[in-house]
């Protein structure tokens, strides 16, 4: 029996929500009142993360009440349904508080057949990325709406490969990714992604990632004809690291890391 796709109603509020939440970022975005604090584990948080997930929690609440849901910032809060809401209010708060306009807000559902709904949503860009099991995958920017595909790109040497920063790959894994004639940028967090769905990049390896950084991708990525897995090879936004291409190059990746 097939996985049934998602409910295109839940697909729309997630993205009104993931629209409504990095408007309000945008309040705080190149502001000269704009301050910084340092988590518990050294990473940086401020009022827009806090505002923004705050936004996020009181309209899913609002939506459907039963449901669980793991945010960045203010953890886990269970319910008595089957979806799971996992939102990061800003993906990329360093890129942020510099006045990057790359960081997006990330909202990803899971029912209680796997992934379900995965949004990217990049305010500063006036960008959206999002996809629904079974629904396809779409961008909306300023030329409008349409289907995003990932590229066909069938060779690493041909590749043009992303990565939040290289400080958390090995030597021997950046020397053997420069050796691959892959062109490599460090266009990262869920632009990265974002990139890879849409077929401009073809590939986006994170080797440290939470799972709010990650989870909306596998349906993004899958509903776009690509590729999503943890550096493994194995499934799911709960391992640690996590790995998108356009499907072609994802075994050559994989190889290449691991070398």
């Amino acid at each position: 029996m097939s996985t049934p796709a998602a409910d295109p109603e839940l697909l729309a509020a997630a993205c009104r929500f993931a629209a409504e939440a990095g408007a309000l970022t945008l309040e705080w975005f190149r502001s000269n009142e704009l301050d910084l604090e340092h988590k518990g584990d050294g990473t940086p948080v401020t009022a827009a993360d806090k505002a923004a997930e705050a936004r996020l929690r009181r309209l899913i609440g609002e939506f459907a009440p039963e449901d669980t849901i793991l945010g960045e910032e203010e953890g886990h809060s269970p319910g008595s349904g089957e979806r799971r809401w996992i939102i990061d209010p800003i993906d990329g708060t360093k890129a942020f508080t510099r006045g990057v306009p790359l960081y997006s807000t990330l909202v990803a559902v899971e029912d209680q057949h796997g992934p379900a709904v995965g949004i990217i949503e990049l305010p500063a860009l006036g960008q959206r990325v999002f996809a629904g099991r079974g629904l396809g995958c779409t961008v909306v920017d300023f030329h409008g709406e349409r289907p995003a595909r990932v590229s066909d790109t069938s060779a690493i040497g041909d590749a043009l490969l992303c990565t939040s920063g290289f400080g958390s790959w090995s030597p021997e894994q950046v020397q053997a990714a420069h050796a691959s004639g892959a062109l490599l940028r460090t266009w990262g967090d869920g632009y990265g992604y974002a990139l890879v769905a849409t077929g401009e990049a073809d590939a986006m390896v994170d080797p440290v990632v939470a799972e709010w950084d990650v989870a909306p991708m596998s349906v993004i990525l899958a509903e776009a004809g690509g590729r999503f897995t943890a550096l493994d090879g194995h499934e799911g936004a709960d391992r640690g690291h996590g790995l998108a291409t356009n499907g072609h190059i994802h075994d050559q990746v994989i190889d290449l890391l691991h070398r």
